[in-house]
């Protein structure tokens, strides 16, 4: 569990750096997680580091099903079930992660684009409600992690160390930050698949780097991106401090 959230808050690191550097003009990394396995391969560890990811992400894959099968006993009725249907969604996202740091290792191809797989989707029947229906649902969890950092939600996965003395307020500064920035990453992400569904154009998709370029493009945008950029710096950070005061 330690291992995977610090993994996983590395590879949040990676992207906040890659979203600086394309606020400031450098446009040669991509801004996801697709782009941090990229730059993680071409470390001085090389595939041993991706390699090392996949596990840490698996490690979070068992965690969160271990979770869903006999966890979050501190609920009573509905509420322990929906939390425990959200730990099987963690499980999924985190295992499609890793999957996808294995096949970074063991092949040259990142695999077909988003605006590949939203074309399929949207050449299925009913594939543009599909589409739409995937934006509603990325922004309903972004909409989720606003709301989680807001309230401080969070603080309830952290030890009594973490939730007393001096170390609380920065590390419950860092989840607020983080989860709200982050929250609004994915809330811009969805609007660009309700977009594309919208127009019937599966370009307009697109993950958090396609997102980025698009807030290039507004008013104020190299600031709006640098605002997202510390948002998921800080759920980074916040990752960081998780995993040393795990509540067990």
């Amino acid at each position: 569990m330690r291992l995977g959230l610090v993994v996983y808050g590395v590879v949040h690191l990676i992207i906040a750096v890659t979203a600086f550097q394309l606020a400031f003009g450098d446009q040669s990394g991509s801004a996801s997680q697709q782009g941090a396995f990229t730059q993680l391969s071409q470390s001085s560890l090389g595939d041993a580091a991706l390699v090392l990811v996949a596990v840490g992400l698996l490690g979070l894959v068992v965690w969160q099903l271990i979770e869903a099968a006999v966890g979050h006993r501190r609920e009573d009725g509905g509420k322990r079930a929906l939390k425990r249907l959200a730990s099987v969604g963690k499980a999924v996202v985190y295992g499609v992660l890793a999957f996808s740091a294995f096949r970074k290792v063991f092949s040259s191809s990142s695999g077909k684009s988003t605006d590949s797989m939203t074309a399929q989707l949207m050449s299925a029947p009913g594939g543009q409600l599909l589409v739409g229906a995937v934006g509603v649902g990325i922004i309903a969890v972004g909409g989720f992690l606003v709301y989680r950092g807001w309230a401080e939600k969070f603080t309830k996965d952290l030890d009594i160390q973490a939730n007393s003395g001096r170390r609380r307020e920065p590390i419950v500064l860092l989840g607020k930050v983080g989860y709200i920035g982050k929250g609004v990453a994915l809330a811009g992400v969805g609007a660009l698949f309700v977009m594309a569904a919208a127009q019937h154009q599966a370009k307009e998709s697109g993950w958090l780097d396609v997102a980025l370029h698009e807030l290039l493009r507004q008013p104020f945008g190299v600031w709006l991106v640098v605002a997202v950029a510390v948002g998921i710096g800080c759920f980074g950070l916040y990752c960081l401090a998780w995993a040393r005061h795990l509540d067990r």
